[in-house]
């Protein structure tokens, strides 16, 4: 049994073996393939860096707030440098969602079937980057640092309550 690929959809009037197309865009115009020229499903759109951040706008919005209210809250007495961490681990983290966010939208358009190998590794990848940079900038600015930890935990926190709500209400009404 072979693999399913895919092909490129064409009008009726077009011949598939005229067309102007690249050979594994087009299938050869054979009885058993034909089938195989419609598409297989929804055709998803390849998600963009400001279609995410529309999307997750809600999540970008708690992040500033969090940020504005570390100034808030520190700057009154006078943790100018904790505060500014804390806003800086609170970008990170929300960085880490927004890419997260990117990459499995970009999956999910591709019809690819990842292996849970990749999608492990795709996912360690990410947050040993950002562990490293995020212990590295918390051990040079240390005690002010841990603020920065904090943030990237405080807004872990929130973002996890704001995807999972959603979820869990779908999961209550089916």
């Amino acid at each position: 049994m072979t693999e399913p690929q895919t092909r490129a959809v064409l009008p009726p009037s077009a011949d598939p073996v005229t067309a102007d197309a690249s050979p594994e865009q087009v299938a050869p115009s054979t009885p058993d393939t034909v089938d195989a020229l419609a598409p297989a499903g929804p055709v998803v759109p390849r998600p963009t860096l400001l279609g995410v951040l529309r999307v997750q706008r809600k999540v970008v919005a708690a992040a500033v707030l969090l940020a504005v209210a570390c100034f808030w809250v520190m700057g009154p007495l006078g943790k100018w440098e904790a505060a500014t961490l804390t806003a800086v681990g609170i970008g990170l983290a929300l960085v880490n969602h927004l890419a997260s966010e990117l990459w499995l939208g970009r999956l999910i358009s591709s019809g690819a079937e990842p292996s849970r190998g990749s999608i492990a590794a795709s996912a360690f990848t990410r947050l040993a980057v950002l562990a490293v940079v995020a212990v590295g900038i918390a051990a040079l600015t240390w005690p002010a640092g841990v603020g920065l930890l904090l943030g990237l935990a405080l807004f872990r926190l929130i973002a996890l309550v704001m995807t999972g709500l959603p979820l869990l209400k779908e999961l209550k009404k089916a």
